[in-house]
């Protein structure tokens, strides 16, 4: 399969993944150099005719999030220069999607800010793979594609159940993950429950509440992000004080930072399965309960249906 104006191009946030989607779509990753001169600044050149060409940046603005975000602008102001026709972000992990509303006076909307600055850089189109915050869609005046890890988690998740479905019981960690929770339910044809937290601060939770039942049953912690896993490792163990016979967790954003892998070591969950949306090689060494899926084939089939202007709603699970 060929295109002669289909280009795909990556930072340093994700190469691994950049690699497999082209991988998958049989086409070479562009010729960029994209580094740091000595007192930190970005600098990106194009080493490759890119006029009129249909391309495609793919860029987690995951951690260290600030330098990964200037390297994506500064790639599209690159290839905005070279006269590319339509340059679309393929941003995996949409970095400071967490900080969508103002929840105390004088704060910002950090995730509206980098819309901001992503269409003033010159974006033609974007696409991210389960958002924190789906309203994040509408801070943009330019298509926005919200594709979902679904297929790939569920078809994961299917191997590992053993059992009767009806066995088997899936954990929102929050009211808000409640709609995500119940179409994977739905999917995987079991019961959900939802964990009510309190928290002290941010990522300091006080306590636990289990909403639902799940005496004798088989408990799948569901969510969108794993960041210091302080809400996975506690919420498991409410679960098996409460009865669940096992438990293990899903999430489609590796994040994993700070006391993360020591804390998944040391508690109850049995396995911990993630996307490569973050590159997480490192902590995989680190924790043999990490199982990571790609989502390369899903990213290449999106970027493929957008190239050639066809629907990508079937892609929306």
């Amino acid at each position: 399969m060929s295109f002669s104006n289909l280009k795909l191009f990556t930072g340093n946030s994700n190469p691994q993944l950049a690699q497999k989607v082209a991988a998958c779509l049989k086409v070479p990753l562009g010729d960029a150099l994209v580094k740091k001169f000595s007192d930190g600044e970005s600098f990106v050149r194009i080493n490759e005719n890119v006029r009129g060409a249909d391309v495609f940046i793919i860029q987690s603005t995951c951690s260290p999030a600030n330098d990964n975000l200037m390297e994506l602008l500064v790639m599209i102001d690159a290839l905005k220069r070279a006269s590319a026709d339509r340059i679309t972000a393929v941003i995996p992990y949409y970095g400071y999607a967490r900080q969508d509303r103002k929840d105390s006076p004088r704060t910002p909307i950090t995730a509206r800010l980098v819309a901001d600055l992503l269409e003033s850089a010159g974006i033609d189109r974007v696409f991210s793979l389960d958002l924190h915050a789906p309203q994040i869609q509408g801070f943009f005046n330019i298509p926005f594609d919200h594709l979902f890890a679904a297929p790939v988690l569920l078809k994961s998740m299917q191997t590992f159940i053993t059992g009767d479905p009806a066995d088997v019981v899936l954990i929102s960690p929050d009211a808000g993950g409640v709609e995500r929770t119940r179409a994977y339910a739905k999917r995987l044809n079991c019961s959900i429950a939802v964990a009510d937290k309190r928290r002290d601060g941010p990522g300091k939770i006080a306590e636990v509440n289990i909403i639902g039942n799940v005496q004798g049953k088989e408990a799948i912690l569901l969510d969108d992000i794993v960041d210091t896993a302080g809400t996975l490792t506690m919420v498991s163990k409410e679960l098996l004080s409460r009865g669940a016979t096992k438990v293990w967790a899903c999430a489609t954003h590796p994040v994993l930072s700070g006391p993360a892998i020591e804390r998944i070591n040391e508690s109850p969950l049995e396995r911990l399965l993630v996307t490569d949306s973050i590159p997480s090689q490192d902590k995989q060494a680190q924790c043999n309960k990490l199982h990571v899926l790609s989502v390369s084939e899903l990213l290449a089939d999106a970027i493929l249906r957008i190239h050639q202007s066809d629907s990508v709603s079937s892609l929306f699970v």
